[in-house]
């Protein structure tokens, strides 16, 4: 039996929607929290253009400015300056609940002593939608969200995952051009977690909403997002597809920031060509993919993920140099294998997908360690 999802019922929504994904530009956004210049800027500069359908997600560490501006493309916050328009409109000084766009919030904000189906239709009777109307709308995303047979029920007689599909469809049923998303899925279990953030995107992509959602979790950002915005200290250091942001970070933070890391002292022996650069690092000459501010002034940065490091074996070494190491720790996580390797020039972390018994290199092993070429990304120091 194939399980029924949200998106399966999606046409009753897509075929009479009357709005279309916003575009959202903001130019030069900033948000201090106090009176004077000396406090520091929460958003400092923040310069981004939504395409219309596009999923956006503001990622990074707690503090780095990414609710402040969610907040501020939402209303709840004014900005100190700059620029925030959906479709060319100026939205600053426009009330929340005036904007084309609904949100869906962490704590889930279902109303306690209303049903599911009071929940859903409240922002519906805000705007004094005719009866008629308003219960064929609540009807068709009550179907959608697989809500139905929770419809009489209250938001404390339902799960978790439950109140989140309220939450959900309650802005879904507004029909808004633009869906905010703050941290939503943080209060799930990891499994229903995954679940939940797969039905989003699905929906999503088939209603073609604008949705900008807010995340300190990478998986999360990696999986949902067609473009992801890293912040930190109230500044954009990257935007970017997944795959960008992965394998071409822009700094030494987004690298470290999104998913793991090595971080390799490399001399340059020369740079500047195509965007690659030729480079000696553990002990052996490498040509590698380069950041554009990677310079022949000698010393730069070599990021390899864990993944991308060949572990072999190296029956004739017996010491650390150039690019044979120590094993330190073995962690077997069933299907893959993860090394702490110590090196000549620091610890490394590599990690090897579904090995056999056989393949397993046990702690105070020696083994041999390369890279190839075009898995690294070399970064100015």
């Amino acid at each position: 039996m194939v399980a029924h999802t949200v998106a399966d019922d999606v046409s009753l929504l897509s075929d009479t929607a009357d709005t279309e994904g916003g575009r959202i530009l903001l130019d030069g956004l900033t948000k201090r929290y106090g009176s004077s210049t000396a406090d520091p800027l929460a958003v400092d500069g923040v310069t981004i253009d939504i395409r219309p359908g596009e999923f956006l997600t503001l990622l990074g560490p707690s503090g780095c400015g990414k609710t402040s501006t969610l907040r501020m493309i939402a209303g709840f916050e004014t900005p100190t300056s700059g620029v925030l328009e959906v479709d060319g409109q100026d939205m600053i000084g426009i009330e929340p609940n005036k904007r084309p766009m609904a949100m869906v919030f962490q704590s889930y904000a279902l109303f306690p002593h209303l049903s599911v189906r009071e929940n859903i239709a409240y922002g519906l009777k805000l705007k004094r939608t005719p009866a008629s109307r308003l219960r064929e709308e609540v009807d068709t995303i009550l179907t959608i969200m697989n809500l139905v047979s929770f419809a009489d029920r209250a938001p404390h007689q339902l799960s978790g995952g439950q109140q989140q599909r309220v939450a959900l469809a309650r802005a879904l049923v507004m029909r808004p051009k633009v869906l905010l998303f703050d941290e939503p899925l943080s209060n799930l279990d990891a499994k229903l977690r995954i679940q939940m953030r797969n039905e989003i995107r699905r929906l999503q992509r088939r209603l073609g909403i604008t949705s900008v959602f807010v995340t300190h979790d990478q998986d999360e950002a990696m999986t949902l997002s067609d473009r992801i915005v890293v912040m930190n200290r109230g500044r954009i250091e990257q935007v970017g597809t997944p795959d960008e942001v992965y394998r071409r970070p822009a700094s030494t933070f987004v690298a470290d920031f999104i998913g793991r890391a090595n971080f390799i002292d490399a001399t340059v022996v020369a740079a500047g060509g195509a965007g690659r650069a030729q480079v000696v690092a553990l002990g052996r000459p490498l040509d590698v993919a380069a950041h554009g501010d990677v310079s022949d002034s000698g010393e730069a940065v070599l990021m390899v993920r864990p993944e991308s490091i060949r572990v072999t074996a190296a029956p004739t070494a017996t010491e650390v140099h150039g690019d044979y190491g120590r094993v330190i720790n073995t962690i077997f996580h069933g299907e893959n294998v993860e090394y702490e390797i110590e090196t000549a020039t620091g610890n490394l972390t590599a990690s090897a997908s579904d090995p056999s018994v056989e393949e397993i290199f046990a702690p105070m092993s020696i083994v041999h360690v390369s890279i190839a070429g075009d898995r690294g990304w070399l970064l100015p120091r």
